[in-house]
């Protein structure tokens, strides 16, 4: 997402009717719709889709929608009132009932199909027609377009029903997932990792669908038994929502000339995607080859930059297939995440998900994904050879310019603002894989451990908070503990070598520690906070809910005692290796 600074509308939208003035439809009124789709939206079985970019598809409204949480930072970002989040018209609207929407917004939403390929392999297999084109926004329904402050949003519901992409699943989304989801992203956006973001939750008092999950204290990998949840709707909001599998989609079928319009409509989309993405980077007046190469060299540096925050902030996505890998560069879907509490380089929160989508393995599968980027692009550029090289210039520099972002990523999580020679990358290369082996070793909550380490302590006793296995009556910890202290004597050493040389004398200790508080976080949206908040939104009280906003919207900030003392702490042992705690299935 582009980098803007939220500003206030000049004046507040409160109704309804004062958002409906802001609609603006682009991806409807310029893109293909699927010709065999019906009209006013009534199209909600698995079908396979041929041709077009999207589906015209009416969400199902949930029962008895009550209000849940709202976001009120990007209410107030979007220039909202909060008590639009409760009004009865925005209540149904974002509940699924958009047939009695105030004009111009428009009483049909619509779902978009795409490709699926995990690691650079095309699947078309788990789609139930095995061609690959009943893949798509299975349950989720996008209702309105709006330019607000300038800045173009897409809302989407988020179990909204099924669509003709649904692949015989029913369409919702239960409370739980919708918790987590609506959390996780004004969380991500807080810690400054480009996310889609939420806007509103609602719950059903009365409709129930039954999902797999974990029975009590279950260590079982996969869910042991079936159990009734409430649904929920969420609305999340980005710029779009086109993902690298949409890209995918096209391109397989140009190159396989699957119809006669598979070209224009690779065209259309690309362009399509640059005018929501990318329109402050790529300009209007050069040819598409010119705009396709910029677009890649733009969207490398952003998918670069993501992945390298998601490891700054201990995030694993999970399941970093290329239809959840959103061509704006920011996170998308929120299914099997999770947040590092020991640190551990294939930690990997989805039973699913193995080695490959695991937390230090994630620059490789953005590799991957960015591969069959660049792979979708080609059809466009084939009578231009020139810019084919171009491109696959960019495609093999992917790697370099990853590590370059890792680099700093790491140099800024450790407080060193540059490294000016050969010997300072060269300590600073021993230094960090030191530092790497001791935190697997020990081992440390990855959080914790970087809080601590940005207070430049004197000596390793506050580390030692972050330690897991800090028993004293265990004789290897003085072992460990001596390593640990010559490792802390060699980062002061780099600290203070390896300051800024534009510098006019060497940054005091709380210069840096100040920094490195801006990029490691104190709070972290840890799954065992999380449980609790939806088991006693299961029985209807959201206190939780709400006190994890505040404390999650506030990563950076030293919050009150009592705040600190609940979510700043090591995770307890009982929770280790708990399914749904410790880790997760696919299943939402």
């Amino acid at each position: 997402m582009t980098n803007r600074l939220p500003q206030k509308t000049s004046s507040t939208i409160s109704t309804l009717d004062d958002l409906a003035k802001l609609a603006n439809y682009s991806l409807m009124d310029t893109l293909n719709c699927d010709p065999d789709a019906t009209e006013n939206g009534a199209d909600h079985v698995p079908r396979q889709v041929f041709t077009g970019h999207y589906v015209p598809v009416n969400p199902t409204p949930i029962k008895d929608p009550e209000y849940v949480a709202h976001s009120k930072n990007f209410f107030s970002e979007l220039g909202f009132a909060d008590s639009m989040a409760e009004s009865s018209d925005f209540v149904r609207m974002f509940s699924g009932d958009i047939s009695q929407v105030p004009e111009p917004m428009r009483k049909v939403g619509w779902a978009s199909g795409y490709a699926l390929s995990i690691y650079g392999t095309e699947y078309i297999q788990q789609c139930p027609f095995q061609t690959g084109n009943g893949y798509g926004d299975g349950r989720a329904v996008s209702v309105f377009e709006a330019v607000i402050n300038g800045r173009r949003w897409e809302m989407q519901l988020k179990g909204g029903g099924r669509t003709p992409y649904c692949r015989g699943a029913d369409g919702r989304a239960v409370l739980r997932s919708s918790i987590r989801e609506f959390l996780a992203q004004e969380h991500m956006h807080a810690l400054g990792v480009p996310t889609s973001r939420s806007l509103s939750l609602y719950v059903s008092k009365t409709e129930k669908v039954k999902r797999p999950w974990y029975s009590e204290g279950s260590r079982s990998e996969n869910p042991d038994m079936l159990i009734s949840e409430a649904v929920a709707i969420s609305t999340r909001v980005a710029p779009s929502f086109i993902r690298v599998g949409q890209l995918e989609l096209f391109a397989r079928r140009t190159r396989k000339n699957e119809h006669p319009k598979a070209m224009e409509e690779l065209d259309k989309i690309v362009l399509h995607l640059i005018d929501r993405e990318y329109a402050d980077v790529v300009d209007k007046q050069l040819t598409t080859p010119e705009k396709v190469v910029l677009l890649a060299r733009e969207f490398r540096s952003r998918l670069t930059s993501l992945v390298a925050n998601w490891i700054r902030v201990g995030f694993c996505q999970g399941n970093f297939n290329s239809d959840n890998c959103a061509v704006g560069g920011f996170t998308l879907d929120y299914g099997p995440f999770g947040f590092c509490d020991v640190f551990n380089p294939h930690y990997q929160p989805w039973t699913g998900g193995g080695h490959h989508f695991s937390f230090m393995n994630q620059p490789s599968a953005a590799q991957s994904n960015f591969d069959m980027f660049c792979s979708a692009l080609r059809p466009l550029l084939a009578s231009h050879q020139d810019y084919l090289l171009e491109l696959d210039e960019i495609q093999s520099g992917f790697s370099k310019v990853m590590h370059t972002q890792m680099e700093k990523m790491w140099a800024a999580k450790l407080g060193l603002s540059t490294l000016n020679t050969a010997s300072h990358k060269a300590l600073y290369n021993v230094m960090l894989s030191e530092l790497v082996t001791l935190m697997i070793q020990t081992p440390v909550d990855y959080t914790i451990f970087f809080r601590e380490l940005s207070s430049v302590p004197d000596d390793i006793g506050p580390l030692k908070k972050s330690f897991y296995n800090n028993s004293a009556h265990d004789t290897a910890p003085k072992e460990m503990d001596k390593r640990w202290a010559e490792w802390l004597a060699k980062w002061k050493t780099l600290l203070n070598s390896a300051s800024d040389a534009n510098a006019t004398s060497p940054r005091s200790s709380e210069e840096i520690s100040r920094q490195m508080k801006l990029v490691n976080p104190k709070y972290i949206l840890r799954e065992w906070f999380v449980v609790p908040a939806y088991q006693q939104a299961t029985a209807g009280n959201y206190s939780l809910i709400r006190e994890l906003q505040d404390v999650m919207t506030q990563p950076y900030a030293e919050q009150l005692k009592d705040v600190e003392d609940k979510y700043y702490r090591l995770k307890p042992p009982e929770f280790f290796e708990v399914g749904g705690l410790s880790h997760l299935s696919c299943s939402s």
